[in-house]
């Protein structure tokens, strides 16, 4: 497997370099490193708050507009840091969408609040569930954010394997519902979410 990006060495590139193109280009690096990341986030939200009225993609593009329109007020310098600052503008981005479609009903600052600590809970469940406790990541995997990583393996994964560990695990459907929505039987579907586990573990490069 190639080696991946160090976001850590493209935010110092985007951040060193002079505005312009060589800096774009930087930052524009960076960011594709989380478009699965924040696309799932928002596939989870939508189809919680919104009934598929929006696309997740579209969103995520939004989300990476503002990145780089507000990126010199980011202060971070840790991938950690990063990703919470996007899951922040993409939160922003929701609630502006739910109140267009919904009026204002709340208070902006607290429906931002609300929906940032969902992207959260949501990441966090991302990040410790889909692995078994005793999982080690490869070197490689273990310098970078674990979420981010799970959401791209799940990107390569079969559109099936995929659809059954986002409905289970992530939207934390039944099997029997899964197996309604999927068209399949319930037997079938337990069987698919184990091959999509073990498929989803080896391409982490992780020791079960």
């Amino acid at each position: 497997m190639p080696m991946a990006p160090d976001p850590e060495e493209l935010l110092h590139q985007a951040r060193a370099g002079e505005a312009g193109a060589n800096r774009n280009a930087a930052l524009g690096s960076l960011l594709e490193l989380y478009g699965s990341y924040l696309e799932l986030l928002a596939r989870l939200q939508i189809g919680r708050r919104l009934q598929g009225k929006v696309d997740a993609a579209d969103l995520v593009q939004e989300t990476f507009l503002r990145a780089h329109q507000y990126f010199g007020q980011f202060q971070g310098s840790t991938e950690a840091e990063l990703v919470a600052w996007l899951r922040q503008i993409l939160a922003s981005r929701l609630a502006d969408l739910l109140r267009r479609y919904y009026g204002a009903r709340r208070r902006a600052v607290q429906l931002e609040r609300e929906l940032a600590l969902d992207l959260d809970q949501s990441s966090r469940v991302l990040d410790q569930g889909l692995l078994s406790p005793t999982s080690s990541p490869s070197q490689q995997a273990a310098r970078r954010e674990q979420a981010v990583l799970l959401a791209d393996a799940l990107g390569r994964l079969p559109d099936d394997y995929r659809e059954v560990i986002i409905l289970h695990h992530l939207e934390d459907r039944p099997f029997p519902e899964v197996a309604r929505l999927m068209g399949r039987t319930l037997d079938s579907v337990k069987n698919l979410w184990i091959r999509a586990l073990t498929r989803l573990r080896r391409s982490l490069g992780v020791a079960s």
